[in-house]
């Protein structure tokens, strides 16, 4: 399974809560950040819930955090 969460990255700070929300959440293998026109975090795994993860970066990251794809990764 492959999530793209859109999350605007402000500091260092940001990028570390991010990384630490992502690879605490059941199921996750890998967490990656991308920066094609705009900032995404790319997690793989398996039974991750994308929703939970993305309402959990908006609680406590930032409130502009959006779920962009859920795919299965091949």
């Amino acid at each position: 399974q492959k999530i793209e969460i859109e999350v605007p990255l402000h500091c260092g700070k940001c990028k570390k809560k991010i990384m630490s929300i992502c690879t605490t959440a059941y199921g996750v293998c890998s967490v990656s950040f991308e920066r094609e026109g705009k900032e995404k975090v790319v997690i793989k795994g398996e039974g991750v819930d994308a929703a939970g993860v993305t309402a959990c970066l908006r609680e406590k990251v930032n409130k502009y955090a959006k779920l962009i794809t859920v795919a299965k990764d091949t």
